[in-house]
């Protein structure tokens, strides 16, 4: 859909979400494509042109949205423990994990590249559209990484360029 939108390295993911959670973070290439209709599902951010056209999905596993979404915050793990294995993002952790994913806009806008915004985000249960749903699995310029945050654990990560 959006040829010109940027696809970050891995280590800008690290990095990224390090500076952010103010905390070591290790990322591992090769992770499984998250799936919200697994489990208890993911957190989507859907991220628009400046045409509003879709140009790119980043997705967190709900373990890897409720810990950075505790974390950023301070929370204590417990508070991120107890909501994936309810398989329900409190709204604190909800907002926080979702403002990560706006601030990850930030990784597409390179030098060089379109401009890129978040437009949406889809919480773990939420209905997600069929035209955004449609690219969650396909085999696109994609970013998939196992994602471990120091003191929270470890979630699954998944940004994709449709």
């Amino acid at each position: 859909m959006s040829e010109g939108t940027h696809l970050p390295a891995a280590k800008d993911v690290r990095d990224l979400l390090a500076d952010l959670l103010g905390r070591d973070v290790q990322v591992t290439t090769g992770g499984p494509m998250v799936d919200p209709d697994v489990d208890f599902g993911a957190m989507v951010g859907v991220y628009v042109d400046r045409n509003v056209r879709l140009a790119a999905l980043v997705l967190l596993d709900i373990d890897l949205a409720s810990r950075t979404g505790a974390a950023i915050a301070l929370l204590p793990t417990r508070a991120a423990e107890s909501a994936i294995s309810n398989g329900l993002l409190p709204d604190n952790i909800r907002d926080n994990a979702a403002e990560i994913l706006n601030i990850m806009a930030s990784l597409f806008n390179v030098e060089g590249a379109q401009h890129v915004r978040l437009d949406a985000v889809y919480a773990p249960g939420d209905l997600i559209p069929a035209d955004v749903a449609q690219w969650i699995l396909t085999f696109v310029r994609r970013c998939d990484l196992g994602v471990d945050v120091a003191g929270y654990g470890p979630g699954q990560f998944s940004l994709l360029i449709p």
